[in-house]
């Protein structure tokens, strides 16, 4: 038998905050709301949140603390694969909608919930993200996305709250910002272009910091695990060089990709730490894995990316590149100094005991200790051998 309680994933913006108004006026049920915190909320802004939910109508509001494993389960693997969408997009909300679907499946669960329901539109990829974990997890329970159903805009959604004694102020409105652990999106009518920016103030981090200055950034078997000398553990490491770097307006951009349902997309976003550690990461890669370890890492963090994005977290081959990714890591041990600049920042340098540079076998570009001038001549003679039987069969080329 049905109950007639809802657990609604509410993040506190305009679009869970009209689902509140909505289920509550419209289709008669109790609201259990929940915010999943991947690390993108700080308590202040927790109970900030709980309290506009409980104004808002629910029957109560809890915080699903979730940012550790969030971590543990998906980020970690995102650095350990150098994961950037396109060459631009650490994938910042699509991870973080993942195990926040996780979260609120279960609690729903726990709470006997009949139906869960989200905020998405009919035209994003969230929609898909959080159904498809839904299913998976809580077949029985029914899902209501009421934005999705009814196609409305945003302005549709401020005069509903309107007309339920709910003032919103349009020009905070018009912008969607998702915050989390790994970045921050930022959505507009400008991302609904292909032409158009995002202005300076739709971003939530401004530029204060001007001072160029320069970080260490300890990695410990391909783990982030502190900064300038001083151990974290890698949640509060990410945390720490967030609050750092956001200053200078660092890892701004704008994503172009395909979308799940097949139409392009536009989002905007800011992930200071994300692109850092990254690079930061992928550079003390290059100096510590051989060359097919680097070669086959890049085809498999492609696709756990890929299959990220796509909401395909629990496909079993997932589990099997985690692995491979994990394995890779063993000697990727070391310190990256990395300069901050407004709006960029440039990797110097990498020291670890696992540098292959610091081999006794030759320097660059200088000199070779392993091999002689003749060694070479044979060496490429050898090479060449394939080539030039193909050239002599097929002598039109």
């Amino acid at each position: 038998m049905k109950n007639n309680k809802v657990v609604l994933a509410f993040s506190g913006g305009l679009d869970t905050s009209y689902c509140v108004k909505y289920l509550k006026h419209e289709k008669q049920l109790e609201i259990h709301s929940a915010i999943v915190n991947t690390g993108g909320f700080s308590k202040s802004e927790l109970e900030e949140i709980e309290e506009k939910a409980i104004s808002l109508g629910v029957i109560n509001h809890i915080a699903l603390e979730q940012t550790e494993a969030y971590y543990n389960h998906i980020i970690k693997y995102l650095i350990f694969g150098n994961v950037l969408k396109n060459n631009t997009y650490p994938l910042s909300v699509s991870a973080e909608r993942i195990y926040q679907a996780i979260a609120l499946a279960k609690y729903a669960k726990e709470v006997k919930a009949s139906y869960i329901a989200h905020g998405s539109t009919g035209a994003g990829n969230d929609q898909i993200r959080f159904d498809l974990i839904f299913q998976l997890i809580a077949p029985e329970i029914e899902i209501i996305t009421p934005i999705r159903d009814q196609q409305l805009s945003r302005k549709e959604e401020i005069e509903y709250l309107a007309s339920h004694g709910v003032a919103i102020d349009w020009k905070k409105a018009q912008y969607s910002i998702n915050k989390g652990l790994w970045g921050t999106s930022v959505g507009g009518a400008e991302t609904l272009t292909s032409h158009q920016t995002l202005p300076e103030e739709a971003y939530p981090s401004q530029l204060v910091a001007t001072e160029t200055t320069t970080l260490k950034i300890e990695f410990e078997k391909g783990e982030i695990c502190g900064i300038d000398d001083k151990k974290m553990d890698p949640v509060s490491a990410i945390q720490t060089l967030e609050n750092i770097a956001n200053k200078y307006a660092i890892g701004r951009d704008v994503h172009v990709g395909d979308t799940i349902i097949g139409i392009k997309g536009r989002v905007g976003f800011e992930a200071a730490a994300a692109n850092i550690i990254i690079k930061a990461h992928h550079t003390l890669e290059k100096h510590t894995l051989s060359k097919w370890q680097l070669h086959w890492k890049e085809q498999l963090g492609s696709w756990y990316g890929m299959f990220i994005h796509e909401s395909q977290y629990f496909e079993p081959v997932m589990r099997n590149i985690e692995t491979f990714l994990q394995d890779s890591q063993a000697n990727v041990t070391g310190t990256v100094s990395v300069e901050l600049h407004p709006y960029r920042f440039v990797v110097q340098g990498i020291t670890s005991d696992h540098d292959l540079m610091t081999s006794d076998f030759g320097e660059y570009g200088e000199s070779n200790k392993n091999w002689s001038g003749d060694d070479v001549k044979g060496f490429t003679k050898i090479i060449a051998n394939s080539m030039q039987i193909f050239k002599h069969v097929n002598t039109e080329l």
